[in-house]
């Protein structure tokens, strides 16, 4: 009887098939020994698990990266969190990492949590407890390992933005047996010394060399530390229980200077900015304030006595001149109707009559006589000529004979 035959595809599909049935195998974590670790230029890492007997291919995905907090490198004892699942196309099965820890770190971790939640549910990391850093401190003091590296990051940045500020360091044991006393006596010491700031840190490191710092004795002291609290362990990405009840936190002790010690050089730079504003300022004043002063006194001379006086005087001269203007024209223009009249009149003027010849005849009493009915025989008349008058009597009156 001739068996059936599979196809290696169909194979494959049946064995991913087996693996997705157990729901173990979607969430299980594997301890081992990191090898042929390899990080892809897409962000992928491909990687084995291996221990004294065996060995597991691995890969972590970049969108899964998150769950890295550390550079994996060969030789890392860790705890890899995943799915194993089969690749169809090879034909073989694989851990697909979605969170690596370093191996003992997972049993810290959740310690971490624990005292974490306990001392937030206490109300140890809440706002209203933190205190504010001064602005502008002249002692700040330092708990941290004397020969490390973060004491000297920290005096060298103060010395750079602030060479007057005072610096005391407690010389403290940062990690291992006893360091954690250690660094609760460096608080409670510096405490005790009425300094404006404290910085209390180290430099980077794995969780258990970091660990001193997420003690509950060391968290407590911070929390009751009069003095305000920079916490400064560690990178950027090293969180401690310390940084959660520190007044302030710091991502390194490089930052933490930076934030405790105020660059004195920028505030005088900014000093010095502001008193060139406020001469400026002031001269503007003073020239908005000689314009006003010269105005009003503009103003005041054009209102005094004497100016209005002076108005006055001006526009009486101005009236003056304009009154004579006005009676020279009247004047003129009543020579001309005079010379008008004149010449009207002299067309009929007696003393022109006299002058020409001709004689004005009147009665005894003056009165003009116009014609022979106004006289009889005897009568008296007054004959004028143009050099004087002639009394005479008249001897008779006759017409004229065209009449």
């Amino acid at each position: 009887m001739k068996r059936a035959a599979y196809s290696v595809s169909r194979v494959n599909a049946y064995i991913k098939n087996l693996f997705y049935a157990d729901f173990l195998l979607h969430d299980i974590c594997v301890k081992g020994e990191v090898s042929n670790c390899k990080y892809h230029s897409s962000g992928h890492i491909y990687f084995t698990v291996k221990d004294e007997k065996a060995a597991i291919s691995a890969v972590m995905f970049a969108t899964n990266r998150r769950g890295l907090s550390f550079y994996m490198r060969e030789g890392d004892k860790v705890l890899v969190t995943g799915s194993i699942e089969v690749y169809e196309r090879d034909g073989k099965y694989q851990l697909y990492a979605k969170e690596i820890q370093k191996d003992g770190e997972g049993s810290l971790y959740l310690k971490f949590e624990a005292l974490k939640q306990e001392l937030l549910e206490m109300g140890m990391f809440a706002e209203e407890y933190k205190k504010p850093i001064p602005k502008y401190i002249q002692t700040l003091g330092v708990v941290t390992a004397p020969t490390g590296a973060a004491v000297q990051d920290i005096r060298s940045i103060a010395e750079r933005r602030n060479p007057y500020v005072q610096l005391i360091l407690y010389p403290a044991l940062v990690q291992g047996e006893g360091a954690k006393e250690s660094i609760v006596r460096g608080i409670q010491t510096l405490d005790a010394m009425g300094l404006d700031a404290m910085i209390v840190g180290r430099g980077g490191g794995s969780i258990e060399d970091l660990w001193a710092f997420n003690e509950e004795c060391v968290a407590r002291a911070i929390f009751e530390c009069e003095t305000p609290v920079i916490s400064a362990v560690g990178h950027e990405t090293d969180t401690t229980i310390a940084d959660f009840v520190a007044d302030l936190r710091a991502p390194t002790p490089s930052a933490g200077a930076e934030l405790a010690v105020c660059d004195i050089f920028e505030l005088l730079n900014g000093m010095e900015q502001l008193r060139l504003g406020l001469w400026r300022a002031m001269e503007r004043k003073r020239e908005l304030a000689c314009q006003r002063a010269g105005y009003l006194e503009h103003m005041l001379r054009g209102r005094s006595p004497q100016g209005q006086l002076n108005e006055k005087r001006q526009t009486a001269l101005l009236l003056e001149e304009r009154l004579t203007q006005a009676m020279q024209r009247r004047l003129t223009e009543a020579k001309h109707r005079l010379g008008i009249l004149a010449g009207r009149f002299d067309g009929v003027s007696p003393a022109k009559k006299l002058s020409q010849g001709l004689a004005f005849v009147a009665d005894e009493g003056g009165r003009r006589i116009s014609g022979i009915s106004k006289v009889k025989k005897g009568d008296l008349l007054q004959i004028h000529l143009q050099d004087g008058t002639i009394d005479a009597e008249a001897k008779g009156v006759r017409r004229n004979r065209f009449e």
